[in-house]
């Protein structure tokens, strides 16, 4: 994987074989930062990225100026590479925690410009993501919240739903508590 845009473009990062994660394509991720690009000004926004994985998604926010990057991931191995990895570039906007992702947003008190999910893609709770980031009220107004899930997933009925994209296998479905 690399960093596609911003202080660090360019720059490949290797993760660990025996990390159990999936990260999103490199084609995937510009397309959805395109997308995100003509809705948010990125050294202004504040990110949760929630199954962090590898920190992909983190490492593009970060280099790309983020006020602040929280990442989440219930697998102790990934969050330690987060934090060595955000350590080694200099991203001193990413915090890292090992916590599985429905129990960080019941408890979560921080408000979100853009909230990034992850899950694998056998994971049975996609619909929780959603109703627990509205219930909670986790996104600021004009917030963003970014599903990456399977192609099965659908999202459409859900009243909070703002458009899909879908580039190869990867599917992404945009929310939005003001469109």
């Amino acid at each position: 994987m690399r960093i596609i845009c911003g202080s660090r473009r360019g720059k490949k990062i290797t993760a660990p074989e025996n990390l159990p994660v999936r990260p999103t394509t490199d084609f995937a991720k510009e397309s959805i930062f395109n997308i995100l690009n003509n809705y948010f000004n990125f050294d202004a926004v504040h990110v949760l990225d929630l199954c962090a994985g590898t920190g992909n998604i983190s490492y593009e926010f970060a280099s790309r100026g983020a006020l602040s990057v929280t990442a989440i991931d219930n697998n102790a191995h990934c969050a330690a590479f987060i934090k060595k990895t955000a350590k080694e570039l200099h991203f001193d906007a990413i915090s890292v925690f090992n916590v599985e992702c429905l129990a960080f947003l019941k408890t979560a008190k921080m408000k979100f410009n853009i909230i990034f999910a992850d899950p694998p893609y056998d994971w049975d709770n996609y619909a929780t993501i959603p109703e627990l980031v509205f219930s909670n009220n986790l996104l600021l107004p004009d917030g963003f919240l970014v599903i990456e899930h399977p192609k099965e997933i659908a999202f459409k009925e859900h009243p909070k739903f703002y458009q899909q994209r879908v580039y190869g296998k990867v599917n992404f479905s945009i929310f939005a508590e003001n469109l």
